[in-house]
């Protein structure tokens, strides 16, 4: 019997340039957006149904939201979201020593 072999790879820090994403940055700022979303609404107890009053949408849509499916969904629309959910929200620009600038989301 023949055993398959996996070959594993070290991944770099997102995840969606890995996998071949068009825009991988975007995609993981959506990523890291939707789950400080999920985070909230956990935290607070809602069900889908109240947090889709609070944020705007159909439970339907909060349901994806809580699953990461946050395709439907910009990053001002998310960002819009955290800010009904009380969150404020702040962007702060600067020049990078890289070739290349990155956007990253840092959590309180």
């Amino acid at each position: 019997m023949m055993k398959n072999r996996i070959r594993v790879a070290q991944g770099r820090a997102n995840i969606f340039r890995d996998l071949g994403f068009p825009n991988p940055e975007r995609e993981q700022l959506k990523a890291h957006l939707t789950l400080q979303i999920y985070r909230l609404i956990k935290n607070r107890r809602l069900t889908q149904a109240e947090a889709g009053k609070i944020l705007g949408i159909q439970q339907p849509h909060v349901s994806g939201l809580m699953r990461g499916q946050s395709r439907a969904f910009s990053v001002e629309r998310l960002m819009d979201f955290l800010t009904a959910l009380g969150q404020d929200i702040e962007i702060i620009v600067r020049p990078t020593r890289k070739e290349h600038g990155e956007v990253s989301v840092v959590l309180s």
